[in-house]
């Protein structure tokens, strides 16, 4: 489980994330969704040590992020280092070993190959086997079915129903509802650094009402 309180992070004058609060428990599968923009990959960041905040982030270990796996919506990679490197790299940096690297590389990626000739989707890919393939207790997946091909997809769909089973704490985020409402056992509304609403999935047609108000047709009228 992870808990937030009064989470709080600007950059300059622009305050991304508000007195933030937010519950995350063990294993369920738990959605933000929110406009671009809104903080989520933000929040993220603060979760996974990667930024500064003020406010409180607190789970059954004393640093989060010595248990996080975290999956960035464009992960970066060196140029001159390769697929099995990379997951090689990942591994020491927790001081774990990994064997079978090639029977475990369930997407058919090109181990050998530099990352600086893998796709987008590739990239994700990788990042997200090397992320399983050590020991983690919370999750972090930022767009993940974002610029990967459908079969992908279905793996990484499987792979999340998974991590619940393990009772791993798994947060998703995207700015498309429609594809936490397939994986998530509840879905958060980020807006203007704060969890404005959070819906469990039997109530998921109420999130849709809220999200797809008359402001879209408004919106939309402006170009006809």
């Amino acid at each position: 489980m992870i808990q937030i309180y009064n989470l709080e992070k600007s950059f300059g004058n622009n305050k991304v994330l508000d007195h933030l609060q937010a519950q995350f428990p063990s294993g369920q599968i738990s959605g933000i969704v929110g406009k671009n923009g809104a903080g989520k990959t933000t929040l993220f960041q603060c979760i996974a040590g990667i930024e500064d905040f003020e406010g409180d982030i607190v789970s059954p270990h004393q640093k989060v992020k010595d248990r996080l796996g975290y999956l960035a919506t464009s992960p970066y990679m060196l140029s001159r280092i390769t697929g099995r490197e990379y997951i090689q790299l990942i591994a020491n940096a927790r001081g774990e070993k990994i064997s079978e690297i090639d029977e475990k590389n369930i997407f058919d990626l090109p181990l050998n190959r530099y990352c600086n000739q893998y796709s987008t989707g590739m990239k994700k890919k990788l990042a997200l086997t090397a992320i399983m393939l050590v020991e983690n207790d919370y999750y972090l997946l930022d767009e993940p079915f974002s610029g990967v091909d459908l079969e992908s997809n279905i793996i990484i769909q499987a792979i999340i129903q998974k991590l619940k089973k393990l009772n791993k704490t798994v947060i998703i985020s995207s700015h498309i509802y429609n594809t936490l409402t397939q994986v998530c056992d509840s879905i958060s509304i980020l807006e203007e650094g704060r969890i404005t609403q959070k819906v469990a999935e039997g109530d998921y047609d109420q999130l849709a009402s809220i999200l797809e108000d008359s402001t879209v047709d408004q919106l939309v009228n402006i170009l006809f």
